[in-house]
């Protein structure tokens, strides 16, 4: 399941693949991206990454794929997003292999609420006029972690499945996030622990904002997300501000998108 590879069919204009049935296009139409023409001929691509509209059964299925360590794309207020069980180091060290992101870059944490937030960072004052203002949002709080929380968390990988070297890298902060989609409010609540909260797409490249775009990211790459849950085209928006608050003042790592309540 996890690491899925894309396939590449080319087929000519107009034309189908002879060794794909009438059922099987039914099957593989939402998953088809035609992506350009190359001398005349179609190119399309055909993803071995599952899409599934956003749906209670789907919900479901999502689920069972982060209890056994894999990655699922999803809409968020920002842009589609990439979760994994931040509790299990195997699912972290994928997370970053699909992403290709370096091991020094911490990911975030989606909560399903503050109050679940708060047994994981040591709440402050500065934290608590923000979210007073902005949570759910687009808002990133960088806090400082518990020693006491119920559950390890690693928003970085013990392992870098880039190098296969184990970097026994440790953080004293993370990056807290409440959503406001339903999608991603919906994953997090229903699955009852912390998830990673990271924009679906390669390390340097642009947000997704629709299946589409995360199709062409991952079309040649070994490492793809396992499930994307198709929640329709969102609005090309700026991704969520950051703001560290484990200081006297607050500093803004990021600026982007907040929402005032």
């Amino acid at each position: 399941m996890l690491g899925n590879t894309g396939q590449h069919l080319f087929t000519p204009r107009g034309s189908r693949n002879p060794s794909v049935t009438e059922k099987d296009y039914s099957l593989l139409s939402e998953t088809v991206c035609p992506v350009t023409l190359l001398f005349g001929y179609s190119v399309t691509l055909f993803f071995a990454m599952h899409l599934l509209p956003f749906s209670p059964s789907a919900l479901a299925e999502a689920l069972a794929i982060l209890r056994q360590g894999g990655v699922v794309a999803h809409a968020t207020e920002t842009c589609y997003g990439l979760a994994c069980d931040l509790g299990n180091p195997h699912a972290v060290a994928t997370l970053f292999a699909i992403k290709q992101r370096p091991a020094t870059q911490p990911v975030s944490a989606l909560f399903a609420s503050v109050k679940q937030a708060e047994q994981y960072v040591q709440w402050n004052e500065h934290a608590e006029e923000l979210v007073a203002r902005h949570l759910p949002g687009p808002l990133t709080l960088i806090l400082p972690l518990r020693i006491d929380a119920p559950l390890a968390l690693h928003p970085i990988p013990q392992t870098d499945k880039r190098t296969n070297e184990i970097t026994n890298q440790r953080t004293t902060t993370l990056g807290v996030r409440v959503s406001s989609h339903p999608h991603a409010q919906s994953l997090v609540e229903a699955y009852g622990r912390p998830i990673s909260t990271t924009s679906a797409n390669l390390h340097g490249l642009a947000n997704t904002y629709c299946v589409e775009d995360i199709l062409a990211q991952f079309a040649d790459r070994s490492a793809q997300p396992d499930l994307i849950l198709d929640g329709g085209l969102l609005p090309p928006v700026p991704p969520s501000t950051i703001v560290d608050v484990t200081r006297e003042e607050n500093r803004i790592v990021r600026e982007g998108r907040r929402e005032r309540k």
